[in-house]
């Protein structure tokens, strides 16, 4: 009887991980599915090639902060060009990054590691990117969500029925939420304000816009 009791206990366990695994995205679960009105979404932040996007960056990661300045610029129809320097003008990143294809410029020895590297391409990927191709569509009263695949990861865009601007990316999974990306934008052309919040790890990026960009 115990041993038995003991083989419940195991396959209960089992299944309450299993079903958990399994559980689905709940990005949208308070939304209504509805008909697709695009087949694609362009997002307008980033993507003037004769602006440099310059915004004071602050950077949290395991209770650590550091602060600088985040320089973008669109250098060709897929390439932005990202650099990050201290306050004083120092150069600590140059990166090169379109969708499909990626080149370090430069970057300091102490930020010289893979798996920080590959976190801030997959973080300035979605920021920058330009397109979206749209596969579903929800709507609340507030917001109309648009659904667009890439790969094995979802990224849900998020936009104001109040002003039309897009006010959220949320990159994930299947069952939960990677990445969160916030915009604050006060004319749909440029963004004031962007956080980007890691909900695996304790890593925010907070960009606030360093001079006026429409000047």
């Amino acid at each position: 009887m115990q041993k038995s009791m003991k083989l419940l206990l195991r396959i209960s366990c089992f299944l309450v991980l299993v079903l958990t695994s399994c559980a689905t995205n709940t990005v949208v679960k308070d939304y209504a599915t509805v008909a697709l009105e695009k087949s694609s979404y362009d997002v307008p932040y980033f993507s003037n090639p004769t602006i440099d996007y310059v915004y004071k960056a602050n950077i949290t990661v395991y209770g650590n902060e550091l602060s600088g300045i985040f320089i973008a610029k669109k250098i060709n129809d897929t390439t932005h060009r990202v650099v990050f320097t201290t306050e004083f003008g120092n150069k600590l990143l140059d990166f090169e990054i379109s969708e499909t294809n990626f080149n370090v410029n430069f970057i300091v020895e102490e930020l010289d590691r893979k798996m920080l590297i590959n976190t801030l391409i997959t973080d300035f990927r979605l920021l920058l990117r330009s397109h979206y191709a749209i596969k579903a569509q929800f709507d609340n009263t507030e917001n109309e969500v648009y659904l667009s695949e890439e790969g094995k990861r979802l990224n849900y865009l998020f936009v104001s029925k109040s002003d039309n601007n897009l006010s959220k990316i949320v990159h994930s999974t299947k069952r939960k939420e990677k990445i969160n990306l916030f915009f604050t934008s006060e004319n749909n052309i440029f963004a004031t304000k962007i956080i980007i919040q890691h909900k695996t790890i304790p890593l925010k990026i907070e960009l606030n816009y360093f001079k006026d960009q429409t000047n």
